[in-house]
C-alpha cells in the first residue's frame, strides 16, 4: 500500500510513521437540505467565531463583501496567513451557520445576513423564496 492510498484512509505517513489527521466538523448548506460534508475544525471554528461577531443581530446585517472584510482582521494569522483562503471559509461557514440557524439572510439587493435573535425559531423560510423545480406564479397559457 502506498503513502497516497493511506492518506485516502485518513492517514498520512512520513517515513513510515502514521500520522494522525486533524479534527473534523460536518458543516451543512442550506442550498442543499440533507446534503453534508467534513472539513478541518481549526479553520471553521475561527471563522465561526469571527463571523458571529462581526455579524450584527438585527437587519440590516452585513453583504457578503462586508463579511469577508470583517472577518479577516480577526483570523488568526497561523490559520490564514494574509488572509489566504478565508473568502472560501467565509462562505462555507456562512452557508453552513444558515442552514442551522444560526443566521438569517434577507432577501434585499445586495444580500446581507445577520444573527438570529435569541429565542427566535431557528429555521425560518425565505419569504418569496420558490425552491427549485416548483413554478412561481400561475400557470402559463400555450
Amino acid at each position: 500500500m502506498t503513502a497516497k492510498d493511506d492518506t485516502r484512509k485518513g492517514e498520512a505517513t512520513r517515513k513510515g510513521e502514521a500520522m494522525a489527521r486533524p479534527p473534523r466538523v460536518r458543516i451543512e448548506n442550506v442550498n442543499h437540505p440533507g446534503a453534508s460534508t467534513t472539513v478541518d475544525a481549526a479553520p471553521y471554528q475561527a471563522v465561526r467565531d469571527a463571523l458571529l461577531e462581526v455579524l450584527p443581530e438585527a437587519a440590516p446585517g452585513l453583504t457578503e463583501d462586508q463579511m469577508r472584510g470583517g472577518v479577516v482582521p480577526h483570523l488568526p494569522e497561523a490559520l490564514f496567513p494574509a488572509g489566504a483562503k478565508a473568502g472560501w471559509w467565509v462562505k462555507a461557514v456562512q452557508l453552513d451557520l444558515e442552514a442551522k440557524g444560526l443566521i438569517r439572510r434577507e432577501l434585499s439587493r445586495p444580500l446581507r445576513w445577520h444573527r438570529t435573535p435569541e429565542g427566535a425559531p431557528a429555521a425560518t423560510p425565505l419569504v418569496g423564496h420558490q425552491p427549485r423545480g416548483e413554478p412561481s406564479g400561475p400557470p402559463r397559457r400555450r
